[in-house]
């Protein structure tokens, strides 16, 4: 049985509202991906995917070629080597 108060919950996260940001998620790409797979599969697979960071938008070729892995185990092990080069922290809106 639900509870009453649900209905009159707001959602934690307006969603359509506000600045675009360009480039996709670090986990949406993650996700399209199975595991384990080797670096040069994810390039073909995901050639010219944008992905989002703290420093703006950038090609995930570009952040790979910074990555000496060739192989990930995991996802976990992707988006960590993959955020140990592009940092962590707020992502800028198109107009920042």
């Amino acid at each position: 049985m639900a509870e009453d108060n649900e209905e009159e919950a707001e959602p934690a996260v307006e969603l359509g509202e506000g600045e675009p940001v360009e480039g996709a998620p670090l986990a949406r790409v993650a996700s399209r991906l199975y595991w384990p797979i080797q670096k040069s599969e994810i390039l073909r697979k995901e050639e010219g995917a944008v992905i989002r960071t703290p420093d703006g938008p950038r090609e995930l070729a570009d952040v790979l070629e910074s990555v000496d892995e060739t192989y990930f185990q995991s996802k976990h092990e992707f988006t960590n080597e993959v955020r140990s080069v592009v940092g962590t922290g707020p992502i800028p809106t198109a107009d920042e």
